[in-house]
């Protein structure tokens, strides 16, 4: 006789699966998005100490920690993890992605602009200068391990920086998942010598009070207003947190700063003031002065990798904002390498990563010391965050549907934060926080140059315009010759026929059967489902005229284009086409009416080096016809 089987509960899987891929995700996310903030313990605490001035007293130690964690708090865990996150364009997030979201395309909104673009700038200031203070800030441990290296330090942060720029052509995606681990262990590292330096002194642990940091700021004057700059440095990164938002989503970014980074720092701040208070210099980096002396060299190899990751982050950051600012028309066509064909943010932008190379190599030696960078950082993410602050205030309103008091009030309290770092920020302009300013007034000039450049070109070719019935009519009259095969015209006008395909008869005497006129859009959102990629309208027989739409995360691909057409009822054979573009000179106009001749000049410059739209737009090289004409703006 057969036994019987119990039936066994069956348990659902789904769940467990989504918090694996949670956790993994999370730690990934160590990697890409917490590099910056994870590496300042390295110099804050120790620029802010020097701030001060003299030898720090009890009070000063515990006021100074207070203001360091309540900024982690109220920058990152607040502003940033809970509420910025909360407001973001189709998963996207950044100063770019939500100057997008608030409808700039649709209204003239140019405060909105600006605030946005400068702000964007801003970051690439930050992007030269992380990388040479994070890397100089590693090495400096080698002056307490080992002092007779003291003179190689600078070298060998060169030789560092100049190879992590080099390899970037290769991608991350090889190294990408050695990343997430590296950082674990330097978070749990950096918290276990934080707990150790706390067990030496533990009423480090008052500071958690933020009366401590209140009566500071109080009670010392120009002093303490000094050392808010310096107090900044601790939350640097918090603006990677929003703008790499896109790579992973919210949750895994709150997960591991919840979890893993946000205890980690604290532990860290608390342990480098505790050993100050129990007695230790401050006279060369407090962070290694946590270290026991057997573990320093090991753990000096782990800062410096954890830098190298810092960087990365920052540069990978610098590549993605450059390929949104191109989709949404604020600079020109640069060349952009797709590095990996599973993670769409694996892209290389070489103009960028040489320039960015350059700058900061050039910073590391003007500098030479992470203490002397030190002057020349935080004016630009503070000022970056103080503008993300405004256009939160104005989300806040116009997506959310907040209220004024409410909105004011929550915002109000981010911007009066982030204007007391920034004011803090700008006294060490003369020291040095003139770099970042500089260098963001470069690009926010090439920003508005090429975008007003390129709207006038665009103002120009559209007075130029054919209505569709009169042109093709006059093919008829002229008895222009048709030829089998598609033709399909790229152009920026709105309506009537391109000129592009006036000249292209005039110059070549014929006109293919089948017309495909195309102007590609790039919308203020990220992404575009595919059923709403395409608006066609046939305007006359076999005469289509298509708008393509692509958010500024895509990267537009016109051969795969032609083949949805077709599918949606286009006569026309992706298998037998040929592509008219049209190279564009730039000329001054004679009239005096057009952009200022300096103005002229530059975008033509940029005009000229721009990639071209054949190689933008992934187009077959050998189905490629150009049509040169001279433009006058």
């Amino acid at each position: 006789m057969g036994h019987s089987v119990p039936d066994t509960p069956q348990t659902d899987p789904a769940p467990f699966l989504e918090r694996s891929s949670l956790v993994a995700m999370g730690l990934s996310a160590l990697g890409i998005v917490f590099g910056d903030i994870g590496t300042s313990p390295l110099y804050t605490l120790k620029t802010v100490l020097n701030l001060t001035g003299g030898a720090p007293t009890p009070d000063i130690i515990l006021g100074v920690l207070s203001l360091i964690i309540w900024t982690l708090i109220i920058v990152t865990s607040v502003k940033y993890v809970t509420v910025a996150m909360s407001i973001d364009n189709d998963g996207e997030g950044g100063i770019l992605a939500l100057m997008a979201l608030l409808g700039i395309k649709k209204h003239q909104r140019p405060a909105i602009v600006a605030v946005g673009l400068f702000g964007a700038a801003l970051i690439y200031g930050d992007g030269a200068i992380t990388p040479a203070i994070s890397v100089l800030s590693a090495l400096e441990g080698l002056n307490i391990a080992v002092p007779a290296l003291k003179t190689f330090i600078l070298p060998a942060a060169v030789a560092i920086l100049v190879a992590l720029f080099a390899i970037q052509p290769l991608g991350t995606s090889r190294i990408g998942k050695a990343f997430g681990p590296i950082m674990g262990l330097w978070f749990l590292s950096i918290a276990a010598l934080g707990l150790w330096g706390i067990m030496q002194h533990p009423a480090v642990l008052t500071a958690l009070n933020p009366l401590y940091g209140l009566r500071y700021l109080l009670s010392n004057g120009y002093a303490s207003f000094v050392v808010l700059g310096g107090v900044f440095l601790c939350v640097t990164g918090a603006e990677a947190l929003y703008a790499d938002m896109g790579h992973f989503g919210p949750r895994p970014i709150r997960l591991a700063w919840s979890v893993v980074v946000f205890p980690s720092l604290i532990l860290n701040y608390a342990g480098q003031s505790a050993i100050v208070l129990d007695g230790a210099s401050t006279a060369d980096n407090i962070f290694y002065r946590l270290c026991p002396e057997a573990l320093l060299i090991p753990f000096i190899v782990l800062a410096t990798l954890a830098t190298i990751i810092a960087s990365q982050s920052i540069i990978t950051g610098a590549f993605s904002m450059t390929r949104q600012a191109i989709q949404l028309g604020w600079l020109p066509r640069l060349q952009i390498t797709q590095t990996s064909e599973k993670g769409y943010g694996q892209i290389y932008v070489g103009v960028i990563n040489w320039l960015l190379m350059i700058v900061t190599v050039c910073l590391t030696l003007f500098f030479g010391k992470s203490d002397n960078l030190a002057a020349a950082y935080g004016i630009a993410v503070s000022a970056t965050m103080l503008m993300t602050s405004a256009l939160l205030l104005i989300a806040m309103r116009e997506v959310w549907g907040w209220g004024l008091v409410v909105s004011g009030s929550i915002a109000g309290a981010f911007l009066c934060v982030d204007a007391s770092f920034f004011l803090a920020n700008l006294v060490k302009v003369a020291d040095g926080g003139y770099v970042p300013l500089l260098l963001a007034s470069i690009v926010y000039g090439v920003m508005l140059i090429w975008h007003r450049g390129s709207t006038t070109v665009a103002q120009v070719l559209s007075e130029r315009a054919i209505p569709v019935n009169e042109f093709m009519n006059s093919v008829e009259l002229r008895e222009i010759p048709r030829v089998p095969g598609t033709a399909v015209f790229l152009t920026r006008t709105l309506s009537d026929t391109p000129p592009v395909v006036v000249w292209h008869v005039k110059h070549n005497k014929s006109l293919h059967n089948h017309l495909f006129v195309l102007r590609v859009v790039i919308e203020s959102i990220p992404w575009i489902k595919t059923s709403e990629r395409l608006a066609t309208i046939e305007v006359a027989p076999n005469f289509w005229r298509v708008t393509a739409r692509y958010g500024f995360m895509e990267r537009p691909d016109i051969p795969a284009l032609l083949r949805q057409a077709r599918e949606q009822g286009c006569s026309l054979d992706p298998d037998d086409v040929t592509y008219y573009v049209a190279r564009e000179t730039i000329i001054h106009r004679a009239d005096g009416k057009g952009l200022a001749k300096w103005e002229e000049t530059l975008f033509a410059a940029m005009e000229r080096n721009a990639v071209h739209v054949s190689d933008f737009f992934s187009l077959p090289r050998d189905s490629v016809v150009e049509i040169g004409r001279q433009v006058a703006i």
